[in-house]
């Protein structure tokens, strides 16, 4: 038993199905709100992995949800960013949404509610940490936001938005490991017609399982930027920051 789920497999009086019984009070806390179709819920929170042991179909999962929940985070998120910036461009503002809306982001806060405790994963899913794994937990995320939006409306679903993604907003686009350094690099060679940068490995040390890459960035074919990193992506995305830092502060 989990603090907050009641997660039984149990044979029905009619039936050998495996049961799904989830603590509803436990849920409405985590959530502040209560579902009038309590069905709904449990979808959101039903993982396909589970689906053969309860004899479903991949349309019982919540998958369809989080399609739905996709859109609708979408939708709050652009009109949040469209109505707090006035002044910034297209391209800005699409790429403070894809920040907020990224499985990281979402996986962050799904996991701060400890929204994986609550989830019906198979055995072996959660043998193998599906429970905090990045992809459940941000698809989960999102499942529930559908759920809302069907059984509350958009404005139930925006305030849950508003009080566990956008209120950390200006956190979240302050902190270093939540930017895209490569991006920005981009945009700004692009906006003065320079051309995208490029980069180059200047240097591999270290064996193969600890190995640190050098890696230089150009703009115009001059070293605008040097990073290191225990990855090429990592010490690209440094070389960009460094440069970034010099040509943009």
């Amino acid at each position: 038993m989990f603090n907050w789920l009641t997660q039984l497999f149990r044979n029905s009086t009619t039936s050998n199905t495996p049961v799904f019984e989830v603590d509803h009070n436990s849920l409405e806390k985590l959530f502040k709100y209560s579902f009038s179709d309590r069905q709904i819920i449990e979808q959101a929170l039903k993982h396909r992995s589970v689906l053969p042991t309860l004899q479903e179909s991949r349309v019982e999962s919540n998958e369809r949800l989080e399609l739905l929940g996709d859109a609708v985070l979408g939708l709050v998120v652009t009109e949040f960013l469209y109505t707090q910036f006035p002044e910034k461009e297209e391209g800005k503002l699409t790429e403070m949404k894809s920040l907020l809306v990224s499985r990281k982001i979402l996986a962050k806060v799904g996991n701060r509610l400890k929204l994986g405790e609550y989830m019906l994963l198979s055995e072996a899913e959660v043998r193998s940490g599906g429970r905090t794994r990045i992809s459940i937990v941000a698809d989960a995320m999102e499942s529930v936001i559908g759920a809302m939006y069907l059984d509350g409306g958009l404005e139930i679903a925006r305030q849950f938005i508003i009080e566990n993604i956008l209120h950390d907003f200006e956190k979240i686009m302050n902190e270093d490991q939540h930017k895209n350094f490569k991006s920005i690099l981009l945009e700004h060679a692009q906006g003065n017609n320079f051309g995208p940068p490029t980069y180059k490995i200047r240097d591999e040390n270290g064996p193969d399982h600890k190995k640190i890459f050098t890696v230089e960035v150009f703009i115009q074919h001059k070293i605008v930027g040097i990073g290191k990193g225990k990855s090429k992506k990592h010490a690209e995305q440094n070389a960009a920051k460094d440069a970034i830092e010099k040509l943009l502060i």
